[in-house]
């Protein structure tokens, strides 16, 4: 494992490279050398590069390859015509405390790239010679951007395709300029998550919007503050998308403005919206899509968001669709939905329980208790609860006749509500209450532990709780007995 310096200052590319007084002066002379896993190249602070810098070597999981800084003062600055660090096909690498500024194309681009991690890098002015992401990943797998400031780039922020694994943490994004620019636009990736990000699109040069999910699977996209654009965050068709706990505010410019859209351009299924705060746009939640168009709209649950100061309505659904809006907070003066009439006619979106207030603030201001399910199994980050830490214990009996509640092994293991004939079991919901929390199971299927953290034993590890529920279909007197097994991890959860 070495250590290469590089010094554009005070170094010579004829330096052995491994000290501080022996630094090389270029990035092209680290570029002809063979880098090892655990090998890392610290650029001097002050310096600045006016080349490309290819990665071509791979580090292991264990012991990546590091490209960071030394020294004190401002950053080393990288400046080229093409990209700003360029690679294709290298595995295990860390980039962080950099800053790439004044670039032709993009200022990171991976290609077919693993295990990738950006940290703490400042990215300007990149795209110049072309319309370029300025954080761009494609064909890859397992990618982290964390703590990371782009600012007034020509093209997207982060062009993410085709990427496996990708997190976008604690990010600031101000002013992605261009005709076809968003803040974030990912497409056909999966298993992501965008959180803790400040997306501002507010004086962009760009018709477009903040964030753009094209055919997303497993998405979740919470607690990032979103500003601006034409819209704030578009996942039109995709499967298994949460969002949740955004502020999202100052979607302008269309009619058809949205701070969340869903079903234009193709099959959306198993969304949850909520938590957020939507406010300062046009329409607030949009299930919409173009006539004569054949996508399917299922499982959209809009619930416990707060609406106000739009345009439009909190929520409009004028295609088919099946959903529920409930739970949620809208201000005086905004409408709460515009639902078609066929739609409404077919009771397929249900509303319910939704409150009018006068001042949103006294609503945002009330502390609201949260509690979150930790699981030793590594679960999708877009479902509740899954098989390994919300399961069915024993299942008896025949499944298309008495089953309360069955696995499903189309979809992840989750599980679903029976019912016999046309009628579900427990058609207003269901709630078994337990030692330490109750779990509710709703009308369409939907189901939700509720932990009592008062009711908790005072010790670490994790604890259990069954709850034991029979059912009888009257007609034919056929019942059927099942118990659900809850288990509570406990190690931080109260901290």
């Amino acid at each position: 494992m070495t250590v290469y310096y590089v010094n554009s200052a005070t170094g010579s590319d004829r330096n052995g490279g491994t000290g501080q007084n022996s630094a090389f002066a270029t990035l092209s002379k680290v570029e002809s050398l063979k880098l090892k896993p655990g090998d890392s190249v610290l650029l001097a602070k002050g310096s600045v590069f006016n080349e490309q810098f290819d990665i071509k070597y791979s580090g292991s999981e264990s012991a990546p390859i590091k490209i960071g800084s030394y020294g004190t003062g401002a950053a080393p600055v990288i400046h080229s015509s093409g990209d700003g660090i360029h690679s294709l096909y290298a595995s295990n690498i860390v980039i962080e405390n950099l800053k790439i500024s004044n670039i032709g194309g993009a200022g990171i681009y991976g290609g077919s790239v693993t295990n990738w991690t950006v940290r703490d890098v400042e990215i300007a002015k990149t795209g110049l010679s072309e319309n370029a992401g300025a954080v761009t990943f494609r064909s890859s797998k397992n990618v982290t951007i964390e703590d990371s400031k782009i600012s007034d780039v020509k093209g997207d922020g982060f062009w993410i395709e085709k990427v496996t694994g990708i997190k976008l943490l604690n990010n600031t994004i101000t002013n992605a300029h261009g005709a076809t620019a968003d803040a974030v636009q990912m497409n056909d990736s999966s298993n992501i998550l965008i959180r803790g990000n400040h997306l501002d699109q507010t004086h962009a040069d760009s018709p477009k919007g903040v964030i753009a999910l094209v055919r997303p699977v497993n998405a979740v996209v919470e607690d990032n503050t979103l500003t601006g654009g034409g819209f704030g965050i578009s996942a039109q068709a995709g499967k298994n998308v949460a969002i949740r706990d955004n502020d999202i505010s100052g979607f302008h410019g269309y009619s058809w403005s949205f701070a969340v859209g869903l079903g234009d351009q193709g099959n959306a299924r198993d969304y949850d919206i909520s938590g957020n705060h939507i406010h300062d746009g046009a329409w607030g939640v949009a299930v919409s899509g173009p006539s004569g168009a054949s996508y399917t709209r299922t499982n959209i649950k809009v619930h416990d968001n707060v609406f106000d100061d739009l345009s439009q309505a909190a929520l409009k659904v004028d295609r088919p669709a099946s959903g529920s809006f409930y739970n949620n907070t809208i201000e005086t003066g905004t409408k709460a939905t515009s639902i078609s009439p066929a739609i409404a006619d077919a009771h397929t979106f249900t509303v319910n329980g939704n409150h009018t207030v006068a001042n949103v603030e006294t609503a945002l201001a009330s502390p609201v208790a949260k509690t979150a399910a930790v699981t030793e199994a590594p679960a999708d980050p877009a479902v509740v609860a899954v098989h390994d830490n919300l399961k069915i214990f024993t299942d008896t009996g025949d499944a298309h006749r008495g089953n309360l509640l069955e696995n499903d092994s189309s979809d992840n293991d989750t599980l679903v509500l029976r019912r016999f004939g046309d009628e579900t079991v427990g058609k207003h919901g269901l709630t078994l209450t337990g030692e330490y929390g109750d779990i509710h199971v709703d009308r369409e299927g939907n189901y939700a532990y509720t932990l009592d953290e008062t009711k908790l034993p005072d010790h670490s590890g994790h604890v259990s709780e069954s709850f034991s529920y029979g059912i009888n279909d009257g007609s034919s007197h056929h019942s059927d007995a099942d118990t659900l097994t809850v288990f509570i991890h406990l190690d931080g959860l109260l901290s």
